[in-house]
């Protein structure tokens, strides 16, 4: 059983300028002419880097219901899938009719204006176990096919209200993504986000608290999807390869913005890849994109940041190994909604093939949600723990879109 949400009380922090910061979101009362629920992403932000714990301070070994094996799972679908019911799908139907029906704009969808009083309790004990269980689950049976591209955008997005804030996913302001190969040079990796493309994702986790993906149309070959346990992977790196583990927790990994900033800030993030919630008995936080290392040679060979270290190198290579090694593989169908925890599980991607015209490219509608500190959220040390759509990537005040299809 995971454990129950719980609320925490306010912090004042300290900003990497020096500055103390009350905990007073400003970005949760954002123009609605701009913003149409009120709520603008934070954005990406460096941690607070007097708040980052050393790594004596970490734990040896990892317990609980955060930490699975693949064999816990591979075998027993009906521990992590979902299919839904009739008169779900109904309630779904019903609601994402009404909500269109309004004419209100898709990227003002809410919890308020998207009634589920049906699935309402299982959809909150679904987000308990995401934050502070497993981690992840696989809906199946949503009519997107029967549905369409817009009735089905209407519902997927209104059940991930239940689930979290919905985030800007890129520089565009994309509330509802896409990933699709739109024929990018996935070699490119300094501006190419490789959701965009068919390469292969490695193990990696979003800048949200969750992440949905809704499966509309499948690869002729490849483009599965692998999992793992980062509090796993944290303990087999404790026994195996503690040098590796004491590499990942230190502040000197620099993150890739790819261009997607506002004014004024750098074109990158000093960050660690581990951390220590706040606070007492802080749960190990990951937070990872090899690509997104690796794509600053531009930058370093200038002597502006530090080159890959090869104690970096090698942790780079051995996590991502290890990540592989213990993961969970699965396959998803049309009509799959796989949601995942950004915090303590990381997934991948294998690389794939599209069928040929006219058939249609493989293609995922993905959802970036946010969990605030103050709603259960896990405790990180980021200026913005309490905004509703804290993390997610926002440029100056670019409004939120949610297209049907990629761009």
């Amino acid at each position: 059983m995971a454990p129950a949400l719980t609320t925490s009380t306010a912090h004042t922090y300290q900003s990497v300028s020096g500055k103390t910061l009350a905990n007073s979101p400003s970005n949760n009362n954002a123009p609605k002419h701009v913003f149409p629920d009120g709520i603008k992403t934070s954005g990406q932000l460096p941690p607070i880097y007097g708040q980052l714990r050393p790594y004596s301070t970490f734990p040896k070994e990892i317990t609980g219901p955060t930490v699975w094996k693949s064999e816990d799972y591979k075998d027993n679908p009906e521990r992590w899938t979902h299919p839904f019911e009739d008169v779900e799908i109904e309630e779904l139907g019903e609601a994402a009719d009404a909500f269109i029906k309004s004419g209100r704009d898709l990227t003002g969808i809410a919890k308020e204006n998207f009634p589920l009083p049906k699935l309402e309790q299982f959809l909150t004990s679904m987000r308990t176990e995401l934050l502070n269980g497993k981690g992840f689950i696989l809906f199946k049976k949503f009519p997107v096919q029967q549905w369409g591209l817009h009735k089905s955008a209407v519902a997927y997005m209104g059940l991930g209200t239940y689930l979290g804030y919905f985030v800007s996913q890129n520089g565009k302001g994309h509330v509802l993504g896409h990933v699709k190969d739109l024929g990018e040079d996935a070699t490119a990796i300094d501006r190419v986000r490789i959701y965009r493309t068919n390469a292969r994702q490695y193990f990696h986790a979003d800048n949200s608290d969750v992440v949905g993906l809704l499966c509309v149309a499948r690869a002729l070959d490849g483009g599965e999807s692998d999992i793992v346990s980062s509090h796993h992977v944290w303990n087999v790196l404790q026994r195996e390869r503690p040098d590796v583990a004491e590499t990942l927790t230190q502040p000197i990994w620099y993150f890739d913005r790819k261009g997607e900033t506002s004014k004024g800030q750098e074109d990158w993030i000093r960050t660690a890849v581990f951390y220590l919630e706040t606070g007492p008995d802080g749960r190990v936080y990951s937070k990872w994109d090899p690509y997104y290392i690796r794509s600053l040679t531009r930058f370093s060979d200038k002597g502006l940041i530090p080159p890959l270290s090869p104690a970096q190198e090698e942790a780079t290579n051995v996590l991502e190994e290890t990540c592989a090694r213990l993961s969970l593989h699965m396959i998803l169908e049309v009509g799959d909604i796989q949601f995942l925890s950004n915090c303590h599980v990381l997934h991948a991607r294998t690389a794939y093939k599209d069928y040929a015209p006219p058939a249609p490219r493989r293609h995922l509608m993905r959802l970036w949600l946010a969990t605030p500190e103050d709603e259960g959220g896990w405790r990180l040390p980021f200026e913005d723990c309490n905004e509703k759509k804290r993390g997610g990537i926002q440029v100056d005040n670019r409004a939120p879109v949610a297209l049907l299809d990629a761009d």
